[in-house]
């Protein structure tokens, strides 16, 4: 090959040998038409919306918590009851968690510290979840799920003047919540009669009698949304 030859042949491969343009060897991201990148930022929550997403996860937490114990109760084998209650109560820690973040997120969010409330009072936590009952009904006075757990909560404590309260309160304004803690009130009279504790069988006894006397009150006397179906 002579030299011209040689000089031609290089000439013509010196385009593939000329270094890429930035960007175009695959390894660095490439900014489409336009100048504006194709990935759109994702919109960042604000803390009420944080505060919701904890509070459905408590729900799901407090639930399956509640599924574990209605499971155990069933069990006749206290081996099996013991293991169920065991992963109740860590659902229901977990639940705490998560409705205290929701409180933190928001503290205006009265539904989440009642129910902050209702699990720390399924952990034993008597005391504290009155705190949070007490915080809901400062935000929302007439909510009244957080009246009746908070008085299911006073039985823990014996504080059964303060249940009977929250009857009076509930058998006004929401029935099926008064008879719910009515059921409540049997139940703690009907443990107390057999393991009095603190509480005196005298005590006891009255507050059996008053028990009594509501439930036939509350039999002659038909809730307000009974009342709105009768045709008069």
């Amino acid at each position: 090959m002579n030299r011209t030859a040689r000089v031609l042949m290089i000439a013509a491969c010196l385009p593939f040998l000329l270094p890429l343009p930035a960007g175009a060897s695959g390894g660095a991201p490439m900014t489409p038409p336009g100048g504006a990148s194709s990935m759109q930022p994702v919109p960042q929550k604000s803390p009420e919306e944080e505060a919701i997403d904890h509070y459905n996860a408590g729900i799901r937490m407090r639930d399956r918590a509640l599924a574990f114990q209605k499971e155990a109760t069933a069990q006749t084998d206290e081996k099996d009851r013991a293991k169920l209650d065991k992963k109740a109560q860590k659902e229901f820690g977990r639940a705490i968690e998560e409705f205290q973040a929701a409180t933190q997120k928001n503290p205006s969010f009265y539904q989440a510290a009642s129910d902050l409330g209702f699990v720390l009072r399924k952990t034993g936590q008597y005391a504290v979840a009155l705190e949070y009952y007490n915080r809901a009904l400062s935000l929302a006075p007439n909510y009244t799920p957080a009246i009746e757990y908070r008085a299911e909560a006073y039985l823990g404590l014996d504080r059964v003047e303060d249940a009977k309260q929250s009857y009076l309160q509930l058998f006004s304004a929401d029935r099926a919540r008064a008879d719910e803690l009515l059921g409540a009130m049997r139940g703690w009279a009907d443990r107390r009669r057999t393991d009095p504790g603190s509480v005196s069988p005298e005590m006891v006894q009255g507050f059996t009698q008053w028990l009594q006397q509501r439930e036939e009150l509350a039999h002659q006397t038909p809730a307000v949304s009974e009342l709105q179906k009768r045709d008069w």
